[in-house]
């Protein structure tokens, strides 16, 4: 009986959707996370009378078909790239982009990743870095005798010195946009990876065109929505026991056909 096959390509979607739904809970405080979204599709059918097939003699036409569906499969699991709420810190080094683009940062096998997680820090030779110790391009560093640093929303970062009158220009943060942020590679530590389904990055200046400013003093949080997980928890949940309930009805029909004399 197929609906044995079927009920179970279902309880393995429903599956990985409670996966994707978990790990956006899981992830709720991450800040810059971007929540994701499971997206099926179905399977093939098979056609036992095909729609537009002769009849008659007459030449009548079957208006419909007989095609049974072979279940369901994941297709993929879609980033969500909508604007987080920025929330202020005390760290001057903190950076939240309000509008589109990415972080980038330089790693140590030489590769770029990118991130929205702006929640920085200095290493100990100066340099901006992120929590995980990687410099933030392009290399921004932040002398010594340094007493506040002021990023502008076209991300020009300057440092008062001590014992100077006049802010030192250190460099300029800049940006990277793809034509398919949802196709970047999610690596962990709030990174991205370019792959060819995101498109070559395309490099630009907070407050560019397509661009979003810098606000100093501010991280991103997450864009997970509390209800909305939940909502879709249950909803998966409730699949999930409606196909489990089909495999035990499947079951109970094999039975009652097996026990006939």
């Amino acid at each position: 009986m197929k609906a044995l096959s079927i009920a179970a390509t279902g309880m393995q979607a429903q599956k990985t959707n409670v996966e994707v739904t978990s790990n956006n809970i899981a992830n709720m405080n991450t800040t810059g996370f971007k929540g994701r979204r499971a997206e099926f599709q179905d399977l093939l059918y098979q056609k036992h009378d095909r729609s537009g097939a002769l009849t008659a003699e007459g030449g009548s036409i079957r208006p419909v078909g007989v095609d049974v569906g072979l279940g369901v499969r994941a297709a993929g699991v879609t980033r969500i790239s909508t604007q987080g709420s920025l929330a202020k810190t005390d760290n001057d080094l903190d950076m939240a982009i309000d509008g589109r683009g990415l972080f980038q940062v330089n790693m140590p096998d030489g590769s770029t990743a990118y991130t929205r997680a702006g929640a920085f820090q200095l290493s100990p030779e100066g340099m901006i870095v992120t929590n995980e110790g990687h410099e933030v391009a392009p290399g921004i560093v932040v002398p010594e005798e340094t007493v506040d640093v002021s990023i502008n929303q076209e991300g020009v970062v300057s440092a008062f010195v001590d014992g100077e009158l006049e802010p030192q220009e250190l460099g300029q943060i800049t940006l990277t946009n793809f034509t398919n942020e949802a196709g970047l590679e999610a690596l962990g530590g709030n990174l991205l990876q370019e792959t060819p389904a995101s498109g070559a990055p395309i490099a630009g200046v907070p407050g560019d065109p397509g661009f979003g400013g810098i606000r100093q003093g501010y991280v991103e949080e997450s864009n997970v929505s509390t209800i909305q997980e939940i909502t879709s928890l249950i909803s998966a949940q409730r699949a999930y026991e409606m196909n489990s309930k089909v495999v035990e009805t499947a079951d109970q029909m094999m039975s009652t056909s097996s026990n006939i004399r």
